[in-house]
């Protein structure tokens, strides 16, 4: 186990580019396979934004990288975060904490502020806008949002005290996450409501991606659902009745075009529709 944490604190970036690329692959060709919607699109030039956004996010991390090295390393070294302050337990029990802390601080709480504050929903409404859900939309974020999921989980390092790696881990595990739970798949009910007890499934995320509220601020969870269940954020709506995109961005053509999306979190903004 020791290992296996080792391994994850000097990954190569060559490997996780392979997570990145191989994740992204497999679930390109699994929609294929079985597809939730058969959606009227070329699938590649619906690609085409999404990857640049994930490109863009690539270089964002990449920039400020040595902040997660530096911060990892201090908590460690002075002994600071909750991993650090709890009595000793076994490898196994704090890489799981570890990731379960990851995931609150680095994904379900900057989405969940990211709904609740306007100019930072604006931010996060370039991933919303996308009218065809697919494993490509999982890292369509705007720059701007890249920086603030980042300044996020920079925060959750010095809160949990996480040593580097549990953080390269959590990435690595959020990636493949996010792959799967906005992938076009189309999984047998049942078995989609049994992983969305522990995990985010893709069903369960798709209900976030509802073009109108309550739906679209919910379910706020990347790997683990249990945030969602204990804070009240989780609702349940059937795949059949889910309508992706954002009622106040409404244009498919313009929610498709990367100058359009770069712009969009400073054009106006209109009331949202509440469905009752």
């Amino acid at each position: 186990m020791q290992d296996f944490l080792n391994y994850f604190e000097t990954i190569p970036s060559s490997h996780r580019s392979l997570i990145l690329v191989g994740g992204l692959t497999f679930f390109w060709l699994l929609e294929s396979a079985v597809p939730l919607f058969k959606f009227k699109y070329k699938k590649w030039r619906h690609a085409v934004p999404n990857i640049f956004f994930t490109l863009t996010t690539i270089i964002v991390n990449f920039v400020l990288a040595f902040l997660l090295l530096k911060s990892a390393d201090w908590v460690m070294s002075n002994n600071f975060g909750i991993l650090n302050w709890l009595p000793e337990m076994s490898l196994g029990l704090y890489i799981i904490l570890g990731i379960l802390l990851m995931d609150f601080f680095g994904a379900y709480v900057p989405h969940w502020v990211e709904h609740k504050v306007k100019s930072l929903w604006m931010v996060h409404l370039v991933h919303h806008t996308d009218h065809h859900v697919d494993t490509t939309t999982a890292n369509r974020h705007h720059p701007i949002e890249s920086v603030i999921r980042f300044v996020f989980t920079l925060f959750g390092v010095f809160i949990i005290g996480a040593p580097m790696g549990i953080v390269m881990l959590y990435q690595s595990l959020s990636l493949v996450s996010t792959q799967f739970n906005h992938a076009n798949i189309k999984l047998p009910k049942t078995v989609d409501k049994l992983i969305s007890y522990v995990l985010v499934s893709p069903d369960m995320h798709k209900v976030h991606h509802h073009y109108v509220l309550p739906y679209t601020d919910s379910n706020y969870g990347n790997i683990f659902s249990v945030w969602d269940r204990l804070l009240g954020t989780y609702r349940y709506l059937d795949r059949e009745q889910l309508v992706f995109g954002v009622d106040v961005f409404p244009d498919e053509l313009e929610n498709g075009q990367i100058i359009n999306l770069l712009k969009q979190p400073f054009q106006k903004y209109k009331k949202p529709t509440t469905l009752v």
